[in-house]
């Protein structure tokens, strides 16, 4: 009997990356840590409304299999997303279980929750959302990026970082510039290091703000004259 050709040897571990995430709390864990800040165990647990006990056996999964990473304070563990890889496989694995237009949230802090993060929030470390979209169009229509073959800043674009004093970082392996399809809007937002750049500089010059101890941001008036300004931006928009 002719013996089996041996399978791909990258099966195991993508069932095994498949299977971290087929737990609801351990993907409300991920979903969470999309905010790009650190979170502690207990932070989690509370989230995702399970024990505490419950919530350090998940994490020693996620940790475990390369998702998610540790650090400890005191005594204090804090947890976040492993990379900016991690953080991207969350949001297109998030992209593609988003809910139809046919289905509605069930109460009125879910339909408020998703509204605040469908206008605007972090997406690891850059902005998403109605935001996220916005900002990647205008940068486009105006030549500073190109997304016709893949995201690409143009010299126009590397310029207009420059002029307002946005360093990029292009001594490390982190893309400069990458797409993130975004799961709200379907459509790809500006993402690697010159987004993260970018979210930067609107949280600290508070042209953004974050809303709660989640993920969502929205513009402030200072923002949305800003980015108005500088893009063109109709502040109704990213409202």
């Amino acid at each position: 009997m002719a013996r089996m050709a041996p399978h791909d040897p990258v099966a195991p571990r993508l069932a095994a990356l498949a299977a971290l995430l087929a737990d609801e709390t351990r993907a409300s864990f991920c979903l969470a840590l999309l905010d790009g800040r650190a979170w502690t165990a207990g932070e989690l647990a509370r989230y995702a409304s399970v024990a505490p006990s419950t919530a350090s056996e998940h994490l020693g999964k996620l940790i475990a299999g390369g998702l998610l990473t540790e650090e400890r304070q005191g005594r204090h563990r804090y947890v976040r997303l492993a990379d900016e890889r991690a953080a991207h496989l969350v949001e297109d694995l998030a992209a593609g279980a988003a809910p139809g237009d046919a289905e509605r949230p069930q109460t009125l802090r879910a339909a408020s929750t998703s509204s605040a993060l469908a206008r605007g929030r972090t997406c690891y470390d850059h902005l998403a959302g109605r935001i996220g979209i916005a900002i990647a169009d205008a940068m486009t229509v105006r030549g500073l990026l190109r997304q016709d073959t893949g995201f690409a800043l143009t010299d126009p674009g590397l310029g207009w970082f420059a002029e307002l004093g946005i360093g990029l970082d292009t001594r490390t392996r982190r893309p400069l510039v990458r797409s993130c399809l975004d799961w709200t809007e379907r459509r790809p937002h500006l993402a690697g290091a010159a987004g993260a750049a970018l979210c930067r500089r609107a949280l600290e010059a508070g042209w953004c703000v974050r809303i709660g101890s989640g993920r969502a941001v929205k513009a402030t008036g200072d923002g949305e004259r800003a980015l108005h300004e500088l893009l063109g931006i109709v502040p109704e928009t990213i409202r």
